[in-house]
């Protein structure tokens, strides 16, 4: 029985991405690091780190407010889908390595990304 414990566990582990968000003047004036779970998204291990994206499409991939750039591990991701591609065409301040937050599931490694500093959300959930 610990031996098949030890194999969930290191299965979990190794499925984890290690996030590195540059500061935000808003969100996180600090900065912040955090990991993700298996098949989560980084919207979400951001949320369950306490940190307060915004995601007016309850992250259905139908906004933009959820916007990251990825500085550092771009090309480590899941591919964007044309879906999400559309919806970029959409954000403010997209650059080449723009991306979905609610879109993107690091599978492994490290990754630094950056909130833009503005959303084109009218209304925000938590101001």
């Amino acid at each position: 029985m610990l031996k098949q414990y030890a194999v969930v566990v290191k299965v979990l582990l190794s499925s984890m991405a290690r996030i590195k968000l540059l500061p935000h003047f808003e969100l996180c004036p600090d900065g912040a690091e955090f990991e993700t779970l298996a098949d989560e998204s980084i919207c979400e291990a951001a949320l369950r780190s306490g940190i307060k994206i915004e995601h007016a499409c309850e992250m259905s991939c139908a906004c933009t407010t959820c916007h990251i750039i990825v500085r550092d591990g771009f090309n480590d991701l899941n591919e964007a889908l044309e879906v999400e591609e559309d919806m970029l065409d959409k954000a403010w301040g997209l650059e080449p390595n723009s991306r979905l937050s609610c879109q993107t599931i690091p599978d492994k490694g490290s990754f630094t990304v950056e909130l833009p500093k503005y959303t084109i959300n009218q209304v925000s959930e938590y101001h």
